[in-house]
């Protein structure tokens, strides 16, 4: 079958609304653990698609099977070339959980799915483990960055993990051994739900595990030690975090100017002139779903903040290599922008201004008398507000200690209409 896609919002189709596509979340034990409503779906379907692993747990299929293509995108536009011809998706567990699922339903109505869920990997980790699954923070590194667990890794916390493949659990053990993390304790659980299925215990500091399924979910106690590297909840992360060659908003500052940046939940920021990244990470880090597209034009420093992302864990924070206004065509709408550098050169402020939403926030820190000069001006145009903020830090002077003074700076804050 050659894939194509019917239009290019499926969900405006004029196709009737009635249900043609199933998908079954299957386990380990098969058919055995599929219920009947699930199984008579299953064989009455014209086309099963799945993975080789869950095509063969269903076996033995009466009807045409497909193994789900790759790369894995080519497998949508297929599934839509069938609207109203009965079809089956399999997938691993609950589909809506870090499945295929959502993606699904992104291009497909909801009442044209009828769906049967098997137990989550997650759901069956923290059954095995005795936890409550609401108490636990769940963490997907499949086919994702493994530093993207950074940030969950907080003291006394219990973390449920899917692995990428059976190197994974190794991989956190080592990650946390950095962090000051030895003493947590580190549960693999193989191929639950099924014959093969596995529990091994282990501690972060002397993690011996071999020959581990790939189908495997780790799950953490984190225990941190009095000098473990744990990501703070608050902004303001201390500057020596940061790999940076200067061009660094100090500690003190950037808590200052990520309260005026005001982020939300979901949000998009652009940093403008990111330097070591480090207002972008900060944002990153105040929600999960959080993401910052940061604009800095030298190489090395680009390289260098995306460093700085992985080693706090801040993996949605995506580095452009080049030179604002230029730089910034094509960019999806931010909520909100920080330009940190380059504010007084021509078409910066233009550019941003007139991509960011309305009820986006925008902040401006000046150092230089040119750029506060250019600060007075457009809030006599556009208004917001504007504060001097000055930093001293205690600093040994000789034998004895004295207060040093920072370059003061001018921010400006503005709300777009």
């Amino acid at each position: 079958m050659s894939p194509f896609t019917l239009n290019s919002d499926p969900k405006s189709s004029t196709t009737p609304s009635r249900p043609w596509l199933t998908i079954i979340g299957i386990g380990e034990d098969g058919r055995a653990g599929l219920s009947a409503a699930a199984l008579a779906a299953l064989d009455g379907a014209e086309l099963v698609i799945g993975g080789a692993r869950h095509l063969e747990l269903a076996a033995p299929l009466a009807v045409r099977a497909l193994v789900w293509p790759s790369p894995f995108a080519e497998g949508y536009p297929m599934i839509l070339a069938r609207r109203g011809q009965p079809t089956c998706v399999l997938a691993t567990g609950d589909p809506f959980h870090y499945g295929v699922g959502a993606e699904l339903a992104r291009r497909i109505p909801a009442d044209e799915i009828v769906s049967f869920p098997h137990a989550s990997a997650f759901s069956l980790a923290a059954a095995r483990m005795g936890w409550s699954l609401p108490e636990c923070e769940c963490v997907s590194l499949h086919g994702r960055a493994l530093e993207r667990i950074i940030p969950h890794l907080q003291p006394g916390a219990r973390l449920l993990a899917l692995s990428w493949d059976g190197s994974t659990p190794g991989k956190l053990a080592d990650l946390m051994m950095r962090r000051g993390l030895g003493a947590s304790a580190i549960t693999v659980l193989e191929a639950m739900g099924g014959p093969r299925e596995r529990i091994r215990h282990a501690t972060a500091s002397d993690f011996g595990l071999a020959e581990i399924d790939p189908l495997n979910t780790v799950a953490i106690e984190v225990v941190a030690a009095g000098d473990a590297r744990i990501v703070p909840l608050a902004p303001g992360l201390p500057d020596s975090w940061f790999e940076n060659d200067g061009q660094l908003t100090k500690a003190e500052m950037r808590a200052l100017t990520l309260a005026a940046l005001s982020p939300k939940a979901g949000e998009l920021l652009w940093d403008i002139g990111a330097g070591a990244g480090s207002v972008g990470i900060e944002w990153c880090l105040r929600h999960p779903r959080n993401c910052c597209i940061g604009i800095e034009e030298r190489e090395e420093r680009a390289e260098r903040a995306r460093r700085n992302a992985a080693e706090l864990g801040a993996m949605a924070l995506d580095i452009r290599l080049g030179r604002a206004p230029e730089a910034l065509g094509g960019l999806p709408a931010p909520d909100a922008v920080f330009i940190g550098g380059g504010a007084s050169e021509p078409g910066v402020f233009d550019a941003a201004w007139a991509a960011l939403k309305s009820g986006g926030r925008l902040v401006i820190n000046a150092i230089t008398l040119e750029t506060e000069t250019l600060l007075g001006t457009l809030h006599a145009r556009y208004g917001g507000a504007m504060r001097r903020l000055a930093l001293s830090r205690l600093e040994r002077v000789g034998s004895m200690h004295g207060w040093r003074g920072a370059m003061p700076v001018t921010q400006w804050v503005v709300i777009k209409p």
